[in-house]
């Protein structure tokens, strides 16, 4: 074993290389000794360094070369002879193998009982490099992709799939991952799992000629997920599926929907599974909704943190905060709503008032507000559910959609009799809401006198932070992105290279682009006599409303996204 030797103490290198002062380290060995924790772990959680920056001090105190893993794959000679599940219950990645010498990468090389004992599992001297914890975990799960069925998981993260008994309760099934089941059970979830690893929002899988793939789409974008399986293997893979969604394994003709949930992690994951005949067999899109691991995230959610523009932002804060009324979100699916009213429903939510909510399904979780999921096949519908949360004497209430008539009528009534109504439409923009609703059935005049805003909005993915440069932009572009060139020259635009901490992506989350249409009195006007929604739309821009496009393109000019970006996002023609 390549033995690690400490040369300097951790702090005392911290110091060294400016990374703290003296003053800071004893305050951080004070703080460290209070509370029980480590120099690291204190560093990590207060966010002062990062875990490359850590892992590179500790590579330099043990005199081990450091190894950041970017883009790394194991070898699959390797996970042939390394069980997967040794890998994830030690921390570790085999990166080479010479005679009887293999090279791992490890996040903490101050453990020397644990490098001795896997020394003593794998039976190879180990030689060691450092990497950073969050390295190894992505290495992990990009390698498993790969394996395919050939890797096995650990069985504390195995899947064990939970169906419903008659009463409607959650029971477990014996369905574990174990070397007794199928292979295709094994990919099937090998598949989930690497997808709840990549924090993909939906999984893909669609046949062709003569294979199938199968895509994660990430930040709204789609990848392939790993390289193609052999079509052979389709039929076997969409009945699986089918078992687990309970839906008619015979049929092949007819498009079919289907929800099933997993336990993984000790949380459960909710998944609806839609299966679409195509030319090539049927074609399968899984929605994930891992409700547990967002709602931690929602908690104390702000609607600063969303990307919002800062005019937009103080007109829709005004709008939520008014006793009753109707503020309306709308947007294509994905395009982040559900986030921004329970964004919404945080800023306004107090002990004095009570709020009720129904949505098909309930996404996040929040303390102190009454959720009610849609269960079509129970009878509860929005609009019955509606009716119902009336009964409960709510103050504020938020339906996830409005889908018909008679859900729009109760809404508005509700908004029209006193309390302050959050809700979501599909529009492309904010004066689609308009002929939606009048398409629907809905007297204008009811519906302008109940609606106190639009907020139409999209999701532009973020450039990743960590590998950000600036760009020359040419003319060429300029043009296609239908802005002048002389305008825009002297302006700096970047774009992420792609690194580890995107996976290669060059982008790294998402934010927010708004319109936001303030019903005034002269708006309300224009809609009541029947003007156009190109007229109510000029209205609203001289009254100072920011379109779509122009909120994409201040988030280009500060440097926080990409013109090919907001172009597949947003119109030109809005400009």
């Amino acid at each position: 074993m390549t033995t690690p030797v400490k040369r300097i103490g951790f702090d005392d290198l911290l110091v060294k290389k400016g990374l703290v002062s003296e003053r800071e380290k004893q305050n951080l060995q004070e703080a460290a000794r209070a509370s029980n924790q480590t120099v690291t772990a204190l560093l990590l959680e207060r966010g002062t360094l990062t875990e490359p920056i850590i892992g590179q001090v500790l590579a330099d105190q043990y005199g081990l070369p450091w190894n950041d893993l970017r883009e790394f794959r194991i070898p699959t000679t390797l996970m042939k002879i390394i069980p997967i599940e040794l890998m994830h219950r030690y921390g570790f990645v085999p990166i080479d193998q010479e005679d009887d010498v293999l090279t791992i990468a490890i996040a903490d090389p101050q453990n020397l009982r644990m490098i001795d004992e896997l020394e003593h599992e794998l039976g190879y001297e180990l030689r060691l490099v450092v990497s950073s914890k969050s390295a190894i975990q992505d290495a992990l799960g990009n390698s498993e992709g790969n394996s395919q069925v050939l890797t096995r998981i650990k069985a504390e993260l195995d899947p064990v799939l939970i169906k419903e008994d008659e009463k409607g309760e959650e029971v477990l099934s014996v369905e574990r991952i174990t070397q007794d089941l199928s292979p295709v059970v094994k990919l099937v979830n090998t598949i989930i799992l690497t997808a709840l690893q990549k924090h993909a929002s939906d999984i893909h899988i669609e046949p062709t000629e003569r294979s199938v793939e199968v895509k994660f789409r990430i930040d709204g974008v789609l990848y392939l997920a790993m390289d193609p399986f052999d079509a052979g293997i389709h039929g076997s893979l969409i009945s699986r599926l089918k078992i687990m969604s309970e839906l008619d394994i015979a049929e092949r003709r007819i498009p079919q929907d289907g929800r099933f949930k997993m336990l993984v992690n000790q949380r459960t994951i909710d998944f609806r599974v839609s299966i679409l005949p195509s030319v090539y067999g049927e074609s399968v899109v899984i929605r994930i909704l891992d409700k547990q691991h967002v709602s931690a995230g929602v908690q104390g959610l702000r609607l600063e943190a969303l990307g919002y523009t800062g005019e937009d932002l103080a007109r829709f804060r005004r709008a939520i905060i008014r006793p009753y009324g109707m503020v309306l979100v709308t947007g294509p699916t994905g395009s982040g709503k559900t986030t921004t009213l329970y964004a919404a429903l945080n800023e306004v939510h107090s002990d004095e008032d009570k709020i009720i909510t129904i949505e098909d399904p309930v996404e996040y979780q929040l303390k102190g507000i009454v959720q009610i999921p849609v269960n079509e096949k129970k009878g509860l519908t929005f609009a019955r559910g509606l009716r119902s949360i009336l009964r409960h004497d709510p103050d504020k209430i938020m339906v996830g959609e409005i889908r018909d008539l008679e859900t729009a009528q109760i809404a508005i009534q509700s908004a029209l009799t006193g309390h302050l109504v959050f809700t979501t439409v599909h529009a492309n923009n904010a004066f689609d809401v308009i002929s939606r609703f009048v398409n629907m059935g809905i007297e204008p005049y009811n519906f302008v006198t109940s609606l106190s805003c639009i907020l139409a909005q999209r999701l532009v993915r973020s450039i990743c932070q960590a590998c950000r440069v600036p760009i020359q932009i040419h003319p060429d572009q300029c043009q296609e992105s239908g802005i002048d060139y002389d305008a825009v020259k002297h302006v700096t635009f970047y774009e992420g290279k792609g690194c580890h901490e995107c996976n290669g992506l060059g982008f790294r989350g998402r934010k927010a682009i708004t319109e936001f249409v303030d019903m005034t009195d002269s708006i309300k006007e224009m809609i009541l006599h029947g003007k156009s929604s190109s007229e109510i739309r000029v209205a609203a821009m001289a009254q100072g409303m920011t379109s779509l496009r122009q909120a994409a393109l201040e988030k280009v000019f500060r440097g926080e996204t990409t013109l090919k970006e907001i172009n597949r996002v947003t119109p030109i023609e809005e400009t």
